[in-house]
């Protein structure tokens, strides 16, 4: 098993291979895109315009049902002034991760609507809870909501068989994923994804509150952001199976932070039901 880790810990690096764009353009669109950025519509629009091939998958994703847009978008520069600039940063993160699953094959048990579906629920949870707190930047940990669980994708889609025997180890005992991956093979799906967003140049901002979402006490400057993606993360699962394990987390973390539980699963009730979490989910897979 230790040589089976090691192997999979050094192929991480060559997913950025993977990728339809090249990891600097992930790297300096979130700078462009930052809070604290003067980048302008223009700027963003020429980084992303040196590559046609992802400025058609842009207006295409632009274009599509999700956002519902009156009038058609047909340049970057007009989709940034509709949507925002951070909007289309997710859009660019979506179709990184997206092209994954197109080049390597997705587990028949793995469902991409499903994975796409609770990321949205996170993010969304956790651009609301930062509101709330005044903690983190809103923006940001939407980003990071879409992006926390990429280490189980990537493991599914690397290690198909590792993967199906950690989620059914999960199911049986009644435990969260990130014990099961644990107990397997000593490390969870938070570090999987951390790493690999470490070597496509991504921020801290990005990879420390992935990396410990199961373990926000542990992320030193990054503590509050790690606990609300925690806690988003949690809500999430609970509100789409209301036996989930991670409840305790939800009773435990939303107190600390001083948030109702109850209210914070009403919400991302109220989402799911609004059709928006399923758009989204579609959309992306």
């Amino acid at each position: 098993m230790q040589a089976n880790v090691q192997e999979f810990l050094e192929v991480l690096p060559e997913l950025k291979e993977d990728l339809p764009f090249s990891p600097e353009l992930f790297q300096k669109l979130f700078q462009q895109t930052g809070q604290d950025s003067n980048a302008s519509m223009d700027d963003i629009a020429e980084t992303i315009s040196f590559d046609q091939g992802l400025t058609a998958r842009i207006l295409s994703l632009a274009n599509s049902a999700y956002y519902g847009l009156q009038a058609e978008v047909s340049s970057v520069q007009r989709a940034a002034a509709v949507l925002g600039l951070c909007e289309i940063r997710n859009i660019v993160m979506t179709i990184g991760v997206t092209s994954l699953a197109e080049k390597y094959e997705v587990p028949k048990q793995f469902s991409l609507r499903d994975y796409w579906t609770h990321q949205f629920l996170t993010a969304d949870q956790a651009r609301h809870i930062s509101k709330s707190l005044g903690k983190g930047v809103p923006d940001t940990l939407f980003t990071a909501g879409l992006l926390h669980d990429i280490g189980k994708l990537i493991t599914a889609l690397k290690r198909p068989v590792d993967w199906q025997v950690m989620a059914e180890t999960a199911v049986t005992k009644g435990i969260p994923d990130y014990k099961a991956e644990d107990g397997y093979w000593g490390m969870d799906h938070a570090v999987i994804g951390a790493l690999v967003l470490k070597y496509w140049d991504l921020p801290p901002e990005l990879v420390e509150p992935v990396n410990w979402h199961h373990a926000p006490k542990l992320a030193g400057d990054y503590r509050y952001e790690a606990a609300i993606l925690c806690l988003s993360d949690a809500v999430a699962h609970v509100t789409l199976d209301a036996d989930h394990p991670l409840n305790a987390v939800t009773a435990k973390v939303a107190p600390q932070l001083g948030l109702q539980q109850d209210a914070l699963i009403e919400r991302a009730t109220e989402q799911m039901e609004s059709g928006e979490a399923d758009h989204f989910a579609r959309m992306a897979a």
